[in-house]
């Protein structure tokens, strides 16, 4: 039986939520279909710094500000810049007038699953096709047998989307960078060092095109990526099922570095997962499809080195659920809108990513960002 829903989302992650927040709040109903089997199917893990002209902006529109305020971690904004023989090079400390409050990604993304009715979910649902109907509207299957039709159709569904084709034909390319990730547990009391030289907040070391990035979360753990310009296929070189080796291996690229860094991977508690970072094409854009759009990684998935993937993903979600609330019985109207405003946002926040890699993981790339926090200094 094929059952239809006015609005389908596909994908329950911050972009997802915040378009059904937002069309909650203005009494539009939609349905959200996660492929995980449940909201605690795994750790959503990892700080994200909450921008005032974004993310902010997508809380406000929500109404969730004033609750979002109390759960971002205090001291997360304080920030240090390290050098490979642990000087630090620049420091700045989170004195609470910062305007990028940090806040654990989990604990924003339960908030905004509590801010939606329980029925607003299907969890466990996996894309197995989706296809174009008449008159807009669009058929999708899911692996459990399962079809829906849509009268609007948005694909939030991150970086491999399965509704992407049905608007264009672009693919994620590699950017030339892959990430290791690793935790580090109650690093106060079992890792001293460690905690001493990530400090309270996001921390960076760089040099000869691979580094350190990491951050203190409100648990006291330290979440720590070890990044390297490295071939595509480097990872695959790694049998990641044995820790030891795989640190070994990982670490015989930082030889000479101080012991403090070198311990951000060889003292590590949890698992090393690896991961390759892919970007869309700078300026990725499609024609209008009548009854479907994007959002989030689906329609612009950058590197996360400028910091606006979740905060994007968010203001598009919020922007999205606004021109529907504002173009009542006009979907494409309200399409044409949202996507006239979110491409060229988001191609300036691809096109400034992709420069942010080149200047960090490039060559003299410390020199660089020191260069940058100086100016920036004296900017302000």
């Amino acid at each position: 039986m094929t059952i239809h829903h006015p609005i389908a989302i596909i994908g329950g992650g911050l972009g997802g939520l915040t378009v059904a927040r937002v069309l909650h709040v203005n009494g539009i109903e939609a349905t959200i279909f996660e492929l995980e089997a449940s909201a605690h199917t795994r750790t959503q893990g990892g700080m994200l710094d909450i921008h005032e002209d974004s993310g902010q902006k997508a809380l406000h529109a929500a109404d969730l500000y004033e609750d979002f305020r109390k759960i971002i971690h205090r001291g997360g904004q304080s920030m240090r810049l390290v050098s490979p023989d642990g000087t630090i090079r620049v420091s700045e400390e989170d004195d609470g007038t910062g305007e990028r409050p940090e806040v654990d990604r989990g604990r924003l993304r339960e908030l905004l699953l509590g801010s939606l009715p329980a029925r607003a979910i299907r969890w466990g649902m996996k894309v197995s096709g989706a296809r174009p109907l008449n008159d807009g509207r669009h058929e999708v299957t899911f692996a459990d047998g399962t079809t829906i039709t849509t009268d609007l159709l948005i694909g939030a569904d991150g970086a491999w989307s399965r509704i992407r084709p049905l608007l264009s034909f672009a693919k994620p390319a590699y950017t030339g960078i892959s990430f290791v990730e690793t935790d580090l547990l109650n690093a106060d009391t079992r890792h001293p060092r460690s905690a001493a030289v990530i400090g309270d907040g996001f921390f960076v070391c760089l040099g000869g095109q691979r580094g350190f990035l990491a951050h203190r979360e409100t648990d006291g753990s330290l979440h720590v990526y070890t990044a390297l310009r490295a071939p595509e296929d480097w990872l695959d070189t790694i049998d990641f099922s044995d820790s030891a080796a795989a640190k070994t291996v990982l670490l015989s690229h930082f030889e000479g570095w101080d012991e403090s860094l070198r311990g951000l991977v060889a003292d590590a508690d949890s698992a090393l997962v690896p991961r390759r970072i892919y970007a869309l094409p700078v300026g990725h854009r499609w024609d209008r499809v009548p009854g479907a759009t994007l959002l989030g990684d689906a329609a612009h998935l950058m590197s996360p080195f400028a910091g606006e993937g979740a905060n994007l993903a968010m203001l598009d979600g919020a922007e999205l659920g606004q021109a529907i609330a504002a173009h009542p019985g006009d979907t494409e109207a309200a399409l044409a809108a949202y996507e006239e405003a979110l491409f060229p946002r988001s191609e300036a926040s691809a096109a400034e990513s992709a420069s942010s890699l080149e200047t960090m993981f490039g060559e003299r790339g410390l020199e660089r960002m020191i260069e940058f926090f100086n100016s920036h200094h004296q900017a302000e």
